[in-house]
């Protein structure tokens, strides 16, 4: 059949706009955590963001929110489960209101002091188990982004044995582990938002806290502690998590390339940490009316046998009880 020149002029013009018209826009990710610009976890993140882009070749983009730019840390998980954020990163603590199972990485002196044996757990099969709970809940992790041990801090008072801290008021997020564990060790777990602990610890509202080098130096705790201890009792472990619905539906190719870019910022993350937490420990040294020491290993043991009971109250479900046990033998060896 014979084409007339204007409808054959018009198929090319079809044609033509049919790449631009239909050309796949790059697939946008958001990335948003609670820390600063700068910090390891912000490094970590601008790590996945480049490699991703870098692996996608174009078909993706990655938008990183520092510093809690899209609200305080419960507000991300929702806007992560409502599918408004792709990825974020949560403290273990945080999570488990959302679902409790997620708590086991929390127990006092469950993690060694020897932070590869951590890593290498962690990236383990076992490890990879304990964050399966979070389908639940419409979220899915994809990996442990360590921010270090936390660090008992107060004000006058030295800590060598658990029984130094009774009568103490301690800070604490607001989960049901922490304030057992330091009601187990004699002291008032007080929960007290982030954005108000400085102020608190400023205004004698309570005597310490815990949480790892890097955040009692970038928010300056060191200037109102006087005692700043390496406890080794817990870390300040993150989750990267993603919407489960998002994540599931997306092409194979586009879930390898997210998981091979999340290894990379998690390693990053971990690295940079590294490096800055030996600067951190320096600058506390050298801080004035500043004391900083680590415990013993015999003042450690004394505090694992002490926290026992919070084991016993808190790992309650089968599930729990079990996976809390592959991990222990994990860590341990044995």
């Amino acid at each position: 059949m014979k084409v007339s020149r204007f409808v054959f002029a018009l198929l090319v013009c079809v044609m033509a706009a049919v790449p631009a018209a239909f050309a796949a826009e790059p697939l946008l990710i958001r990335f948003s955590h609670n820390q600063p610009v700068g910090s390891p976890e912000d490094v970590g993140a601008q790590a996945l963001k480049a490699k991703l882009e870098e692996l996608a070749g174009g078909k993706v983009k990655v938008e990183v929110y520092p510093a809690s730019q899209l609200g305080n840390l419960r507000e991300q998980i929702e806007s992560t489960q409502m599918g408004v954020i792709h990825l974020s990163l949560q403290p273990v603590s945080v999570l488990t209101p959302f679902v409790d199972d997620i708590k086991l990485i929390d127990f006092p002196y469950l993690l060694p002091s020897d932070r590869n044996k951590v890593f290498q757990v962690l990236d383990s099969e076992v490890g990879q188990e304990a964050l399966s709970p979070l389908d639940r809940v419409g979220l899915k992790g994809l990996g442990y982004w360590f921010a270090g041990y936390k660090l008992f801090t107060t004000k006058k008072n030295e800590i060598h044995a658990p029984g130094d801290f009774k009568g103490l008021r301690i800070r604490v997020m607001d989960s049901p582990l922490l304030i057992s564990q330091y009601k187990t060790w004699g002291a008032t777990a007080v929960p007290i938002a982030y954005s108000e602990l400085y102020n608190s610890l400023q205004q004698n509202v309570v005597d310490g806290q815990e949480n790892p080098i890097q955040t009692i130096v970038l928010n300056n705790y060191h200037e109102v502690q006087g005692q700043i201890i390496q406890s080794y009792h817990g870390s300040m472990t993150y989750i990267l998590v993603s919407n489960k619905s998002w994540f599931e539906a997306l092409d194979a190719e586009i879930r390898g390339f997210i998981a091979e870019a999340e290894k990379f910022g998690r390693v990053s993350s971990r690295e940079n940490y590294a490096v800055q937490e030996k600067e951190y420990i320096e600058k506390v040294k050298n801080a004035p009316n500043v004391h900083y020491y680590s415990l013993t290993e015999e003042e450690i043991a004394r505090f694992r046998e002490a926290s026992l009971p919070v084991y016993a109250e808190h790992a309650t479900s089968d599930w729990q009880k079990q996976h809390l046990k592959k991990l222990q033998e994990a860590f341990t060896g044995k």
